[in-house]
């Protein structure tokens, strides 16, 4: 098969022709998809190097350049993106980690991330607002197995065993207070 600007040597390599358009058209891909959502490092390296028409040399010198601008910046990412999910939905740390992972950072940068969303928004708030917006979906739990289930519910939400517990115990001790 022939292509115009890519040759594969015995290690297949790519080999770039014209580096300078190489690196344009890379820089203005990163440029293109940070557009359309803030990446991790990571991410945005695996999505450049999907294209033929460049090679890792290359697509390292157009993420320095984005470093360097303020554009990439895996730390500032991952505060942002913890702290959104937290807003959009009311997720646990279990999950909030996953989700973090899942975006190709490393421990270290999801553990603070982790510990500055956690410091702005206690876990004890969020898993208040995870069990008002179950109690107002589907009502307080009538029978053993519904509680079964807003228990499980929660602890799929990433929350520990241990604050689902003391949240369900304080849901059933009001419910008992009430009547």
């Amino acid at each position: 098969m022939w292509r115009k600007r890519l040759e594969l040597n015995a290690d297949k390599e790519r080999i770039i022709k014209d580096a300078e358009k190489a690196r344009r058209k890379t820089f203005d891909r990163a440029v293109n998809l940070l557009t359309y959502k803030q990446r991790s490092v990571k991410e945005l390296r695996e999505r450049l190097l999907e294209k033929e028409w460049t090679n890792a040399l290359i697509v390292d010198e157009v993420i320095e350049k984005l470093k360097f601008y303020g554009y990439l910046n895996d730390a500032q990412f991952a505060k942002s993106f913890a702290a959104s999910q937290i807003r959009q939905k009311p997720v646990g740390k279990r999950v909030l980690k996953q989700k973090l992972a899942m975006k190709k950072l490393d421990k270290e940068t999801v553990e603070a991330a982790l510990e500055k969303a956690l410091e702005e928004t206690p876990e004890e708030e969020i898993i208040e607002r995870a069990i008002e917006k179950r109690l107002r979906l589907k009502g307080k739990p009538e029978t053993r197995e519904d509680a079964k289930k807003f228990y499980d519910y929660l602890l799929r939400q990433g929350f520990s065993y241990d604050l689902v517990s003391n949240k369900m115990r304080e849901i059933a001790a009001r419910d008992y207070d009430e009547e």
